[in-house]
C-alpha cells in the first residue's frame, strides 16, 4: 500500500474512532464514586471536614438536555458512613435569593438544588429531595415517573435529615454582587434503605441519583427579587442544570441518572467501578420503550416500537415484544450475564 494513502486512512480511521467516542460519551449517563469517611461530619454548608477537602468534586452541571453549558457552574461531592449519606455542592450565583419557607411547599419556585435517588434502578419508587438558600426543604416519594400515571406522596418526610446552606455573599440583598451560595445534606440511610429492595449500605454498588439546579431570571421589583414576567405577565421560564444530562426538559426519566458507586474505601484511592455491560442493553430498551408513549392502541405501539437487533459491545441484541391480558413488555436475553431484562408496561425495569 502506499505510504501516503495508508497514512491518510489510518488517521481518517481514526477520527471516525474519536467522533463515535464522542457520541457515545454524550448518551452515557454520568458516573461518580462515593468514599466512605471515617471521621464524624459537622452539616454547617461550609464542607471544612478534611475529608471533604479530598473527595472528588464530580463534573460541573450542564443544561438539562445536555446541548450547552450552564450558565453559572454547579458542582457537588458524595460521602458515606455507617448512619448517614452525604452531600455537599457549590453553587456559583450574583443573586442569592429566597422566598418560601414552609416546609414541603413547591421549593423549585425558588432557584434550588435537587436530589433525586431511585436505589435498585428500576425507575419506580424513588425519592427526590430539593433546598433553597433559605434552607427550605421539601422531600417527596414517588411510586414510579409521571409519564406513567406514578402517585406522589407529599407528606412522606425523610425523619432525621440533617441541612445547611452557607451563603458566600449575603441572602436577599438586591444591592450586591454574590458569589454564590452552598449546600450540604445528611440523609440517614434508615430512609434511604426503605425502597432500595435491600437492607444492606451498599457497600461495592451502584445506585442511579441525579442533581438538578432550577435557577430563574430575577427581576428587582421594591427593593426585592422576584421571578421575571414577560410583557405579558408570564414569568420567564427557568434553567435546568443537571448532573447527568436528561435529553428533554424531564428529571422523571431516571434511566437517564447517573452512576454512583459507594466505595468502601476512603477517598484518594482509585475508583474500582466499572459500569456493567447489560445497564448498556437496558439504555436501548428504554430508548424503545420512550417510543411508546402516547401510542394509543396495540397496532401504534408495535408500528412504534419495531424492535431491531442491535450491535452492543461486538453481541448483537435482539428486543422482543410479548403482549398478553395482563399487559405487554419489551425484553432481551443479555449475552452478557445470560438474564432476561424486561422492562413493562408501566416503565417498571426487571432483571432476572
Amino acid at each position: 500500500m502506499n505510504i501516503r494513502l495508508g497514512r491518510r486512512l489510518w488517521i481518517c480511521l481514526h477520527f471516525l474512532l474519536f467522533i463515535c467516542s464522542i457520541t457515545f460519551a454524550q448518551q452515557t449517563p454520568k458516573q461518580y464514586t462515593a468514599y466512605r469517611t471515617p471521621i464524624p461530619m459537622v452539616i454547617d454548608g461550609q464542607g471544612a471536614e478534611s475529608i471533604w477537602k479530598v473527595a472528588p468534586w464530580s463534573t460541573p452541571f450542564i443544561d438539562i438536555e445536555g446541548d450547552k453549558e450552564a450558565q453559572y457552574r454547579t458542582q457537588m461531592k458524595m460521602l458515606w458512613d455507617e448512619e448517614y449519606l452525604y452531600f455537599l455542592a457549590e453553587l456559583k450565583e450574583p443573586h442569592v435569593w429566597g422566598t418560601l419557607r414552609q416546609r414541603d411547599t413547591v421549593i423549585f419556585y425558588n432557584n434550588d438544588f435537587e436530589i433525586f435517588i431511585d436505589p435498585d434502578g428500576d425507575t419506580h419508587n424513588y425519592y427526590e429531595f430539593e433546598m433553597n438558600a433559605l434552607n427550605t426543604v421539601w422531600d417527596l416519594f414517588l411510586t414510579k415517573p409521571y409519564r406513567n400515571g406514578g402517585i406522589v406522596l407529599d407528606a412522606w418526610d425523610i425523619k432525621g435529615v440533617k441541612t445547611a446552606v452557607q451563603i458566600q455573599g449575603s441572602l436577599n440583598d438586591p444591592s450586591d454582587i454574590d458569589e454564590g451560595w452552598s449546600v450540604e445534606v445528611a440523609i440517614p440511610w434508615t430512609v434511604l434503605l426503605e425502597a432500595s429492595g435491600s437492607g444492606d449500605i451498599p457497600r461495592d454498588k451502584f445506585w442511579r441519583i441525579n442533581f438538578s439546579r432550577v435557577n430563574w431570571t430575577p427581576e428587582i421589583v421594591d427593593g426585592r427579587y422576584l421571578r421575571k414576567k414577560d410583557s405579558e405577565g408570564a414569568f420567564l421560564s427557568e434553567s435546568n442544570w443537571v448532573w447527568s444530562p436528561q435529553y428533554e426538559i424531564d428529571m422523571h426519566r431516571p434511566e437517564h441518572w447517573g452512576y454512583v458507586y459507594f466505595s468502601a474505601d476512603e477517598p484518594g484511592h482509585k475508583p474500582g467501578f466499572k459500569l456493567p455491560k447489560d445497564e448498556y442493553i437496558k439504555w436501548y430498551l428504554y430508548d424503545l420503550y420512550r417510543k411508546t408513549i402516547g401510542a394509543r392502541t396495540n397496532r401504534e405501539r408495535k408500528r412504534s416500537l419495531s424492535p431491531k437487533k442491535k450491535k452492543i459491545w461486538g453481541q448483537s441484541i435482539r428486543p422482543r415484544l410479548s403482549d398478553d391480558r395482563f399487559g405487554w413488555q419489551l425484553w432481551a436475553v443479555s449475552p452478557f450475564s445470560g438474564k432476561t431484562l424486561s422492562i413493562d408496561q408501566e416503565g417498571k425495569f426487571r432483571s432476572r
